[in-house]
């Protein structure tokens, strides 16, 4: 794969992720001969960022987040590739008691009794501020729940004993590694999948690049790696 432009690709994307990434750029880079430069943020301040003039060449976060780009004519039309899939998690501190989640109400109970509570700023932590609506204890966890910065792995906190139950993506929950235990993913009854995609910006150096880049991270060899981070391929 030979380089199609004679400058850096510069990608701005998900910490969800990085994991992945961090292993197929290098990669990338050998195959290609194009060189990358990667910023990493969370899904709003990426919007707000692109938004306000900031120029990149690939763009990756959620869909939805794509999509919002798109419409408003910061991404282009048609350029987006879907790369993965990935749902919640649950976390504990390193050998810590790990709490039911076998179903909805199990993890319910398993929240009303916790001490402490973390999650995203991004797609998992809005999911879930909603689910605890719905479950009716969102007033009851209010106290003891903190939402993290954007950007910011969950389990870091969790780590540190600073949250008894975290939760965000698989692949983010992952990526921190053996200071805490993923206890799972939601039960399926209230799972929540996050597909995570990328697209051209319209004022890209690179498009020729981004979109070789783009089209690697999204095709059948870097399945393998995103399934070993937790994730589902496209």
């Amino acid at each position: 794969m030979p380089a199609i432009d004679s400058v850096p690709v510069r990608v701005l994307a998900s910490i969800a992720l990085k994991g992945a990434y961090l292993e197929l750029a290098p990669r990338f880079e050998k195959e290609s001969g194009v060189r990358l430069t990667t910023e990493w943020a969370g899904t709003g301040p990426i919007l707000k960022r692109v938004q306000a003039g900031e120029n990149a060449d690939l763009v990756i976060g959620p869909a939805q987040l794509i999509d919002a780009l798109i419409a408003l004519g910061r991404i282009v039309r048609g350029s987006r590739a879907d790369i993965a899939r990935s749902g919640i998690g649950v976390a504990v501190k390193k050998g810590a008691p790990r709490p039911d989640i076998s179903s909805g109400d199990a993890l319910r109970r398993a929240l009303l009794a916790a001490k402490s509570i973390a999650y995203s700023s991004g797609p998992s932590g809005m999911y879930l501020a909603g689910l605890f609506e719905r479950m009716g204890i969102a007033e009851a966890l209010r106290p003891k729940v903190t939402q993290t910065p954007p950007g910011t792995f969950v389990g870091e906190l969790v780590a540190r004993g600073e949250a008894e139950i975290g939760f965000q993506q698989v692949a983010e929950l992952l990526h921190v590694g053996d200071a805490i235990d993923l206890v799972g993913p939601l039960p399926p009854d209230i799972q929540q999948l996050t597909v995570f995609s990328g697209g051209i910006h319209a004022a890209a150096r690179a498009p020729d690049s981004a979109r070789a880049l783009l089209q690697f991270l999204a095709g059948p060899g870097a399945e393998e790696v995103i399934r070993s981070k937790g994730m589902e391929a496209g």
